[in-house]
Formats: C-alpha cells, sequence, structure tokens
C-alpha cells in the first residue's frame, strides 16, 4: 500500500533533480561553507539522489529502501536550507526590500515543512509489496 502524501515527496524530488542537474548554479550557493570547494559535484550528486529516489518510490518493490534512502537524504540536505534561509535573512536586512523579505519568509516557512517529508519518506519504509 503507499503511504499517504507520498507524491508530496516524489514530486518536489523529481522537478528538483532535474533543476540540480540542468542549472547546477541554482543550488550551489545554498551549499554550507565548509562544503563550498566541492559545491558543483554536490549538487550534481544530490540532483542524481533525487532522481534516484522519485523513481525508487514509485515503485512497490524499491519503496521500501527508496523510502529509507530519502529520508535520509531529505534528512542530509536540511543544512543546505539552513544556510539558504541565513543567507537570504542578511540579504533581506541588507535590502529591505519586499522581494528579499518575502523570499526569507518563504524560506522559513520550508524548513518546518520538511519534517512532515521526511515522515512520510519514512513511512514509505513499511510500504513494500
Amino acid at each position: 500500500m503507499e503511504p499517504r502524501g507520498l507524491p508530496l515527496v516524489i514530486v518536489p524530488f523529481a522537478v528538483s533533480g532535474v533543476i540540480h542537474l540542468v542549472r547546477p548554479e541554482t543550488f550551489e550557493p545554498i551549499i554550507p561553507r565548509p562544503l563550498r570547494a566541492r559545491r558543483h559535484e554536490l549538487v550534481l550528486l544530490s540532483g542524481v539522489a533525487e532522481l534516484a529516489c522519485a523513481a525508487g518510490l514509485l515503485h512497490p518493490r524499491t519503496r521500501p529502501r527508496a523510502g529509507l534512502v530519502s529520508a535520509a537524504l531529505l534528512t542530509a540536505v536540511w543544512p543546505a536550507n539552513a544556510q539558504m534561509s541565513l543567507d537570504l535573512g542578511r540579504r533581506a536586512a541588507r535590502r529591505r526590500d519586499a522581494r528579499s523579505v518575502a523570499s526569507l519568509a518563504v524560506s522559513l516557512a520550508r524548513l518546518p515543512l520538511q519534517v512532515p517529508l521526511i515522515r512520510i519518506a519514512w513511512a514509505a519504509r513499511e510500504a513494500g509489496p
């Protein structure tokens, strides 16, 4: 049986995975500072991982392993999302315009929303054939 909300993990992984591969420069600035020497490789690797997780979650036979890996991946990229919020906060403080403040608000709202995605992915571990 498919866990409730599974498309909420699959679709963003698929879309984000493609963007990671096609436009890696979009994600390179949010790589946490200690890892920035390898930012390009990390962005490409995370894009491949997101696509693999999305594909794995689609099929009941691969869903348990993909659920475990997806939960781990969502947890692993959380620092990059936090770094993005920090950077957007600095930019909003500097610019003080509506667009910068809105970007910060969206980024901050996204951080706690990652928790239910991790839970959905984790639940997929028990949704095998």
